[in-house]
């Protein structure tokens, strides 16, 4: 790989999973208009996340990287945005209570708005269609024109990940995040569950412990890091035009961002050495991650690494393995080994999603809790049996009260899926099942 990169870069490079724009004009218009619109995210506050991230791959903190499998263009609303947010902090908080390990909290969020498909095409009723891209290419509409790509969708998702972060830089820190507000995270649907009955009783803990510090004289007011909390963004950096069209130089450092999002990923089906995704993420100074999945080689792994971080910049690189929880006990310690040997200073997470989606008897995509629990606890194990740090999880979910993954505290069956399935593509965890999760996970981590 040679070492000459600018942004667009990438374009003489084959580049897996991009949309057939029917009309180049329009695409042109809609990347120079995004070129010319604010940065999404600022260098300084990706840099924070670089250090962060670098006490992850240290051992010293731990990842969690939670939110939507895809945005939507029509499920959107301050709602939706706060009540995932939720979610996100009250596992933070578990994690954190039950281990005494700082937790890095990265959503999936204001940018996850396209999806990689294995076919361009789709049968719907008999009829072929493009097959549904997220919401910043097409419409799930099954229709011909509902499906053929549209730019303008680009300049619409810029705005709706605009508010979106406009909102969650208020939430995190204007006072919703304060830990004084555990219980009132607890969501209704939540807090009449069993799971819900276990967090309260840490938030409970934690409530005393909150009073003991205020008689000392002590409030999470005049203490920030009681007062609010760091929340970072992240999305599958896909669609390229897009990425490019909001990438920034640093008038402080000369480096360039891509300001889209704090943290961007490659995905499984992207990841090619010689391709254009990992041509245009090398140049970018965000800390990236990549999709690791079951077949994945250590040549190809060691490869990646040295593309993307050659300095071995500590934060700047997580691999999220991917793989299945009847295949990470043989497919991931080898991987783990070659790395560690390198000297690689990676971040590891694990994406128990993906590799443990089936289709149900019903015709709905789902994923059983268990086996979710198990790819993590295998995760975790081959960790610990190579001296490595499990540094992370990577996890679809929502705060919505949804019924599209079979297990869980609820114990939820194919049977009741249709009740509330409402995901735009892959299943996600719901709130009871992501705080049960949480507390799955610090057991995992307590027995280090």
């Amino acid at each position: 790989m040679t070492s000459s990169w600018s942004p667009s870069s990438w374009q003489h490079k084959p580049a897996a999973q991009q949309p057939e724009w029917p009309d180049e004009g329009a695409l042109d218009r809609a990347t120079k208009h995004l070129g010319s619109l604010p940065p999404l995210v600022f260098a300084g506050e990706a840099r924070a996340l670089t250090g962060q991230l670098a006490e992850v791959a240290e051992g010293n903190a731990f990842l969690l990287q939670a939110g939507d499998c895809a945005e939507s263009f029509d499920a959107f609303s301050a709602d939706a945005i706060r009540d995932k947010l939720k979610v996100i902090l009250q596992m933070a908080v578990v994690l954190t209570y039950s281990t005494g390990v700082p937790v890095i909290k990265v959503g999936r969020i204001a940018g996850q708005f396209a999806k990689p498909r294995s076919s361009p095409t789709e049968r719907v009723d008999g009829i072929d269609l493009p097959s549904f891209r997220g919401h910043m290419v097409n419409s799930i509409v099954p229709t011909a024109a509902a499906r053929t790509p549209d730019p303008d969708r680009l300049v619409q998702a810029y705005h709706q990940s605009a508010a979106t972060l406009n909102l969650l830089r208020a939430f995190t820190k204007g006072g919703f995040a304060d830990l004084s507000r555990v219980h009132q995270w607890n969501q209704q649907f939540v807090a009449a569950s069993p799971e819900g009955r276990r967090y309260d009783r840490v938030a409970d803990h934690i409530d005393r412990a909150l009073r003991f510090m205020a008689a000392c004289g002590i409030n999470t007011e005049s203490q920030p890091n009681l007062h609010e909390v760091d929340f970072f963004t992240s999305h599958e950096a896909l669609i390229l035009g897009y990425e490019e069209a909001l990438t920034r130089q640093d008038s402080l450092t000369g480096k360039w961002y891509d300001c889209s999002a704090h943290m961007l990923w490659i995905g499984e089906r992207s990841r090619q050495l010689d391709g254009a995704h990992v041509e245009f993420l090398r140049g970018v100074d965000n800390p990236l991650g990549v999709k690791i999945g079951a077949t994945a080689t250590v040549d190809e792994v060691l490869a990646l690494c040295e593309a993307l971080n050659p300095e071995r910049v500590p934060g700047r690189l997580t691999l999220i393995s991917r793989m299945g929880a009847g295949k990470i006990a043989d497919a991931l310690p080898p991987l783990l080994a070659a790395v560690r040997d390198a000297g690689h200073p990676v971040v590891w997470a694990c994406d128990p999603m993906h590799g443990n989606t089936f289709t149900s008897d019903t015709g709905r995509k789902t994923r059983d809790f268990d086996a979710v629990l198990t790819e993590i606890a295998g995760f975790f194990a081959a960790h610990w049996a190579e001296g490595t740090w499990p540094g992370g999880v990577h996890i679809e979910l929502t705060g919505d009260d949804v019924t599209e993954c079979i297990g869980g505290g609820e114990a939820l069956g194919h049977a009741d899926l249709d009740d509330r399935y409402e995901t735009i593509c892959d299943p996600r965890l719901n709130g009871k099942q992501s705080i049960d999760l949480a507390f799955q996970v610090a057991e995992l981590l307590d027995r280090r």
